[in-house]
């Protein structure tokens, strides 16, 4: 039985393959016709609502409760998110007249939480208005 010996023979450069002349590997253009269309961005409306209070446990309380209400209706929901606590100081003199280096410091603090509820329906935002709070929790609502 008589065995075949082949040679391999180098491919010869032509200007269809990736290699040039120099053998090393050249960027070959993509064809513009698998062109993608732009993508259109849906108008994403966000009810923001940013909470406030003196008190954190009545904060949470209310938060869980909008949240709640956000729920029920099937909304999307980011958050709570806790914003940094509010810290206002004061320093009062202890007496009126001789002693400077008797003083009292007082701080009031005031913690907050952002929700956001993406693309709200006229349902969510009715049940939110007619939503009851405790008192001392101050809410801002708008509409992004």
């Amino acid at each position: 039985m008589a065995t075949k010996l082949t040679k391999k023979v180098p491919e010869t450069d032509s200007p269809a393959s990736p290699k040039g002349a120099s053998g090393v590997l050249k960027k070959v253009p993509k064809s513009r016709s698998k062109a993608k269309a732009p993508k259109v961005e849906e108008a994403i409306s966000r009810l923001r609502i940013r909470v406030r209070a003196y008190e954190s446990k009545i904060l949470d309380i209310s938060v869980k409760q909008i949240i709640d209400t956000a729920l029920r209706y099937d909304a999307t929901i980011q958050g709570p998110i806790p914003l940094p606590t509010e810290i206002k100081k004061y320093t009062v003199n202890r007496s009126a007249f001789i002693y400077k280096n008797a003083r009292e410091q007082f701080e009031m603090r005031v913690h907050k939480r952002l929700i956001d509820i993406l693309n709200p329906t006229p349902k969510i935002i009715e049940s939110l208005t007619n939503l009851s709070l405790p008192s001392g929790v101050n809410i801002d609502v708008k509409l992004i």
